[in-house]
């Protein structure tokens, strides 16, 4: 390339006119262009208009992987308790033996066997001690009465009817008489007294013929009259009177409640 020089002209044959470039224009054009090529090159690309809305991106949700399964445990069994022991066989009880059963038509009644406390009616006990026993049976507001009993294999029974009115008496006695004196047993019961005798002077009267019916503690002497008739007197062979007072007090406690109109016991006892 063949660059003008300085003093180069151009004739006015060319073009009509004439003018010079010196090669200081050259080289400021030169210039001029290199620096508009570097700040096209180099300068930050224009911003989008205003009205252009970046979108920033939504990111893709991350699957996470899915769990295994864990593997179920094994069902564990529990152990079976341990057998319980076979009860051993109750002993069968021994056999009731030697009882005694009392009953009563007053409540609360009280049962004594040889003067020890048994508990109160109706009183069912066993395996006494067998023999003979002396019971005693007692309710308020009645007399006792006390009975000689047997405790054997055989249960003993004994009903007590104290709303009525039971007599059972005896004792041993000596008939006085005009000729003489003789042994005996005097009873007396709900039917009467009955002398009871192997000599001819045995006899016997309801309690309705009885007009006089004594004793005499000191004189040692009961007395037995029958209404309109014969009188009897009776002693025994004891040191005291005791046994004929005794005798005497039961029997006349029995003709008293029968007199105030007091059932007599059916059983005669």
């Amino acid at each position: 390339m063949a660059l003008l020089d300085e003093n180069s002209s151009m004739s006015p044959g060319q073009g009509g006119k004439s003018f010079s470039f010196g090669g200081r224009h050259v080289v400021m054009l030169l210039l001029v262009t290199v620096a508009a090529g570097s700040y096209f090159l180099f300068s930050s690309p224009e911003e989008p208009p205003a009205d252009v809305v970046e979108t920033a991106q939504t990111p893709l949700p991350v699957l996470e992987p899915t769990p295994e399964p864990e593997p179920e445990a094994e069902s564990v069994r529990p152990a079976p308790p341990p057998a319980e022991p076979e009860p051993e066989p109750t002993p069968e009880p021994p056999p009731l033996t030697h009882i005694l059963r009392v009953t009563s038509d007053v409540t609360g009644t009280q049962v004594f066997l040889n003067r020890r406390f048994l508990g109160n009616t109706p009183l069912d006990m066993a395996n006494l001690e067998p023999g003979r026993h002396q019971l005693n049976i007692s309710a308020q507001g009645y007399e006792g009465i006390s009975r000689a009993i047997d405790i054997s294999d055989t249960p003993v029974e004994v009903n007590i009817e104290f709303r009525v009115v039971r007599l059972d008496e005896t004792i041993d006695v000596i008939h006085k008489h005009r000729l003489g004196s003789c042994q005996g047993q005097l009873v007396a019961n709900l039917q009467g007294f009955h002398y009871q005798t192997a000599h001819d002077d045995a006899f016997s009267m309801s309690l309705d013929q009885v007009e006089l019916f004594e004793i005499d503690y000191l004189d040692h002497r009961l007395q037995l009259k029958v209404r309109g008739g014969r009188n009897y007197n009776f002693t025994d062979e004891q040191d005291t009177a005791d046994p004929l007072f005794v005798f005497h007090r039961d029997v006349e406690k029995a003709r008293t409640r029968l007199a105030q109109g007091h059932q007599p016991a059916s059983n005669n006892q």
